[in-house]
């Protein structure tokens, strides 16, 4: 089951995988570019975006989590 997760896995769960790898790149690329330009706000504004991007990752584990356990024999 746990190797074979990702066919089997329920599409919320692939909803939040790829939204959290998203919006950490996109905080990612915010950051380094507010960086190069020295443009702070930028730098500021990426960390929500980073930030909501860990709690979906979060949530993610948490969905899986659940849905692993639900099916583990008894």
């Amino acid at each position: 089951m746990l190797h074979q997760f990702w066919a089997a896995a329920p599409k919320s769960y692939k909803i939040l995988v790829f939204a959290a790898m998203g919006l950490i790149a996109v905080g990612l690329i915010l950051n380094i570019t507010g960086n190069v330009t020295a443009n702070q706000g930028l730098m500021i504004a990426s960390l929500p975006v980073i930030g909501l991007g860990l709690v979906l990752h979060m949530v993610g584990l948490v969905v899986r989590g659940q849905r692993v356990r639900k099916n583990i024999p008894k």
